[in-house]
């Protein structure tokens, strides 16, 4: 059956630069939207890197099925080509500082009024206004904002924003891609487009629901760090280390599923303790993980392969890679001058196919094909 992504037909402008409006777009251009970056002349986007040298990874992952453009939005000439492509887009997303885009002529209320349905999202750290509207951040500060560093501790460690830029890739990526098909879907409607303001602090905060729970729960005290029910609370949920210093995940937080491991083990006596709190969690913790340390990775990937327990094994990024592969999520893209593995666009639906169309686009590429209709 023929492919019909769900976004064909739809036109976003991408005036964003780094990772997380980069992830946004890629989620509209891989369901099928026109995106076409809007890069400065000569540098392009700063996740390209240096000018002169290729491209670097996070570019190539990101930015498949997109066009570009190079555009001195400094340059009343090259305003007024970017106004008049915005005013026959759908969507247009950036992500300087507030205030900079009025500066230039192309804030929301200027381009809603050359395009009533235009949908316009900002992507910032700290929002449009509030104290903090106009400091600069990265990711580990919007965490550390949020609330999310702080909880991000084990065994006594400092707090961490962990392996991935969460802020980024869940606050500004995806909350950005929701409000704008949220937006988008009601400018169908209604033929009016919104301006869809995303902080990726208030974003990344409204994922923080373990610890927040964590703190109702135990009567509206501060939650200790890393020992959150979901961050090493419960001795049935965490990681313990192998005889070979590998790693496995146990999250059988039921008792079905706690009960299948200890009946695997052949240690029923571990039934009651795998929810121990408090005092006894410690000792809890430290029976289970001697258990752990007695069999190797291999070992335990063995006994526990058919057993229904919510116990895996912590992978490696290589080992995750070809793991993914059988599903057919991590790929293999050539373009810009390399071959890159990629994840594949991982929603499905029926009726669509994800597909590759166009690779990770030289700066300008797309100047002629885009520019020239435009004037």
């Amino acid at each position: 059956m023929p492919s019909r992504p769900p976004l064909a037909g739809v036109r976003v402008l991408d005036f964003t630069a780094l990772l997380p409006g980069a992830m946004c777009t890629l989620y509209l251009a891989d369901l099928g939207a026109d995106v076409i970056k809007v890069e400065p002349p000569v540098t392009g986007e700063a996740a390209r890197g240096p000018a002169g040298t290729p491209p670097g990874g996070i570019f190539h992952v990101t930015n498949r099925n997109k066009r570009s453009i190079t555009l001195d939005l400094k340059n009343p000439e090259q305003n007024a080509q970017a106004r008049r492509l915005i005013a026959e887009s759908d969507v247009m997303v950036e992500s300087f500082r507030p205030g900079v885009m009025a500066r230039l002529g192309l804030d929301y209320a200027t381009m809603a009024a050359l395009n009533p349905r235009l949908v316009y999202c900002s992507i910032t750290g700290y929002g449009q206004q509030g104290p903090m509207a106009d400091k600069a951040g990265h990711d580990i500060n919007y965490q550390a904002m949020a609330g999310v560093a702080a909880q991000n501790v084990v065994d006594g460690s400092r707090p961490s924003p962990g392996g991935s830029p969460w802020a980024d890739l869940a606050g500004g990526g995806l909350s950005a891609a929701l409000g704008i098909m949220t937006a988008l879907f009601d400018a169908t409607r209604t033929g009016q487009g919104r301006h869809v303001d995303i902080a990726m602090t208030d974003c990344v905060m409204a994922l923080n629901v373990a610890a927040l729970s964590s703190k109702m729960m135990f009567g509206g005290g501060q939650p200790e760090p890393g020992r959150d029910i979901l961050s090493g609370g419960l001795p049935c949920y965490g990681t313990y280390t192998t005889a070979d210093g590998r790693h496995l995940a146990f999250g059988a937080l039921e008792h079905k599923f706690w009960h299948a491991f200890c009946q695997a083990v052949e240690r029923p006596d571990l039934e009651r303790r795998g929810w121990d709190m408090g005092p006894r969690r410690d000792a809890a913790v430290e029976e289970i993980a001697a258990l752990v340390r007695a069999r190797t990775f291999a070992e335990w990937t063995a006994l526990l392969g058919g057993v229904d327990a919510c116990i895996t094994p912590v992978l490696t990024l290589d080992e995750s890679l070809d793991a993914g592969r059988e599903r057919g999520m991590v790929i293999d893209v050539s373009g810009g001058g390399a071959t890159t593995t990629q994840y594949a666009q991982p929603i499905r639906m029926t009726d669509y196919a994800f597909s590759i169309a166009l690779p990770p686009p030289v700066l300008g590429e797309h100047n002629d094909q885009i520019l020239a209709p435009a004037g």
